[in-house]
């Protein structure tokens, strides 16, 4: 097999295939003549279909079949003899002129690009740090009494206040109609809580059990119902009951219904200050990644391959479109979602990709048995019973390949951190929590 490779544009590439016509009929004829051993046919006993009839029937498509094995497999060992990475599917044509006795293929596709890595020194970095103290520690405290809270019903004459729980009747209007979750009857939610329109809560705060009131409510622009989105609606809520909140004492009690071990409120806080500590770590080891990243692809020099892009693009596409079908969205399918809008982040992300992929192999950062190991076992830490999270993890490939690709990326945030110019910045630990 004869083969040129040539230099289109960039990283786009041209080889030129060519195939022995008899090596091509004798696989079809070898084909065809399994195939005749096991094909029904009417008229015919099994095995006894003769050839003409066989060839005649499945003889088109045999050929095709053969021709894409052969060519694919040409393409591929010519372009490993080449020492060519290959990125995306070769684009397949005949070629305008065959040698005789000889079937001439153009394959046009792009190969992975040469990256090149400024100093890292000269990279800027900003290290985030922050703390788990006594105040995150007691606003927990306060979420776990809250969500174990009781409710007694208040006086006749009480009037509703922050924290309480209201039972409403409400009905909505735009335009004199009752739109669509406007209406409701014996609907609680509680005073402060968020889980209603501020208006809402504003207009229900301070009245008592038996009273009615008319109000009017802007819905945000930005509001999750897309038909009231930006209208304004008049509404009339009546007040059925108020119930007063009642939060456990923080004792002996509420720790032994958490699960602590010895049931004391220094053993709750501990615990929790562990927990909150676990999710510290997660947040600002995210942070401080993303911000390695940013910094390791501007300090990057690589052409793109469009066939990378491209691929991508449509798995941005197919999850957007997971997302949207989940969400019950009718042909969710068929929605119309222009590939340019997912362009920006599928060049980020295959940027990213050969960037570390090039740091990884330039600087032996694969991740270790041990590494990945140390990973699970950290994970598996805030389970029960950590030994059945191991075993989940290293009975599925695909699993553990995930974990090394975290390992990795850890490699590389540690690796960049260690060579970049670092600027400390601390957080408080609600700013950490507050931020994505």
């Amino acid at each position: 097999m004869a083969v040129t490779v040539e230099t289109l544009e960039k990283l786009e590439r041209k080889m030129t295939l060519t195939l022995p016509v008899g090596v091509v009929e004798s696989e079809v004829q070898s084909r065809l003549k399994k195939l005749a051993r096991t094909i029904k046919m009417d008229g015919f006993r099994p095995g006894k279909v003769p050839m003409n009839v066989v060839s005649q029937r499945y003889g088109y498509s045999v050929h095709y079949e053969v021709m894409n094995d052969k060519v694919g497999e040409a393409f591929f060992n010519a372009a490993n003899e080449a020492k060519l990475r290959v990125a995306g599917q070769p684009r397949i044509s005949e070629a305008p002129a065959s040698p005789e006795g000889e079937m001439a293929f153009d394959a046009v596709f792009e190969v992975y690009p040469e990256v090149k890595i400024a100093d890292l020194s000269t990279a800027e970095v900003e290290k985030l740090t922050a703390e788990v103290n006594d105040s995150a520690i007691d606003k927990t405290v306060d979420i776990l009494r809250k969500q174990r809270r009781t409710f007694s019903q208040r006086p006749q004459d009480a009037a509703a206040q922050d924290g309480d729980r209201v039972t409403v009747d409400f009905e909505g209007k735009i335009d004199g109609e009752v739109f669509a979750g406007g209406k409701a009857e014996d609907f609680q939610f509680i005073i402060g809580d968020g889980q209603m329109l501020k208006e809402f809560e504003e207009a229900t705060r301070g009245m008592k059990s038996g009273e009615s009131k008319t109000f009017q409510l802007a819905f945000p622009a930005d509001y999750h119902g897309k038909d009231v989105a930006g209208k304004t609606a008049d509404f009339m809520v009546t007040l059925k009951k108020i119930e007063a909140a009642h939060l456990p004492e923080v004792d002996a009690a509420l720790a032994k219904s958490l699960g602590i071990a010895d049931a004391s409120v220094e053993g709750l806080r501990a615990d929790i200050q562990k927990n909150l500590a676990r999710e510290v770590k997660a947040r600002l080891l995210a942070r401080n990644k993303q911000a390695v990243m940013d910094a390791l692809v501007s300090k990057a020099e690589l052409d793109l391959p469009n066939a990378s892009v491209q691929a991508e693009i449509n798995r941005l596409l197919e999850g957007a479109r997971a997302e949207l079908k989940q969400r019950g969205i009718k042909d969710a399918d068929k929605a119309p979602m222009p590939e340019d809008i997912f362009r920006p982040q599928a060049e980020r992300r295959v940027r990213l990709g050969l960037v570390v992929a090039e740091l990884v192999r330039s600087n032996n950062l694969q991740a270790t048995a041990e590494q990945v190991k140390a990973h699970i076992e950290e994970l598996a830490a805030s389970y029960e019973k950590p030994a059945d999270v191991l075993r989940w993890y290293y009975s599925d490939n695909n699993r553990l390949a995930e974990v090394e690709a975290i390992v990795i990326e850890n490699n590389v945030t540690s690796f960049v951190l260690a060579q970049a110019k670092i600027s400390d910045k601390t957080l408080s630990f609600d700013e950490l929590m507050a931020q994505n």
